[in-house]
């Protein structure tokens, strides 16, 4: 038994709207910041989109958007697809879970980066996943759904890999081929893939035992 329900009108709409909001001007906040080391509007939006943790974000961030606007359009039915909000939810496990046990370092309230930090990888999290909890359609993930997610994240090795190859700089040190080699990296990329994969069917073992109570 599946269920269609997106979320109802009244408070849980504001609630929305403003989980809403706050994703994107956390996006906002890391944009600015990125600017602000690069010191070019250009670098700092090669840096932007260089991170995972943006890249989910931002699709969080637009699947609650669909869902607190009204419309019918393609774009909107796109995001507003189980699939897709799984797949949000997968990747926003994932970013807490990089950053809490392999990422975090010791900052100073001082230090303004803190802020887009706990916003990104604990504040969006948590809240995305208490909106497919009790807000997103229950039931309607399949095994096959967790294909282009994967598809998705090796993308974004990929990516990686290449840009790292030209610029020579990685977001993130656990991929730095520069200070690992090549057969470090290979390892720890494929640990975290690993580890997506696991989440992923977890999820939607979850999801299809929801589906049935």
């Amino acid at each position: 038994m599946s269920d269609d329900r997106v979320w109802t009108p009244g408070w849980s709409g504001i609630v929305l709207k403003g989980v809403a909001l706050l994703g994107w001007v956390t996006l906002g906040i890391q944009f600015y910041q990125n600017c602000q080391d690069a010191g070019s509007l250009l670098g700092g939006l090669d840096d932007f989109f260089s991170y995972l943790t943006v890249l989910i974000n931002i699709l969080a961030a637009l699947v609650l958007t669909c869902v607190a606007t009204s419309g019918d359009s393609t774009l909107r039915r796109f995001f507003l697809q189980p699939s897709v909000q799984g797949g949000a939810a997968v990747g926003m496990i994932l970013v807490a879970l990089a950053y809490n046990l392999l990422l975090r370092v010791p900052s100073s309230f001082q230090e303004f980066q803190w802020v887009p930090d706990e916003l990104m990888h604990d504040v969006m999290p948590i809240l995305f996943l208490l909106y497919w909890w009790f807000c997103a359609p229950r039931g309607r993930l399949l095994w096959r759904d967790a294909l282009p997610w994967l598809i998705y994240l090796l993308v974004y090795c990929v990516y990686l890999l290449v840009r790292g190859y030209l610029i020579g700089a990685y977001p993130y040190d656990f991929i730095d081929v520069g200070e690992l080699g090549y057969p470090r990296m290979f390892i720890n990329a494929g640990l975290v893939v690993l580890v997506f994969v696991l989440l992923s069917v977890l999820l939607i073992a979850v999801d299809r035992w929801r589906g049935q109570r």
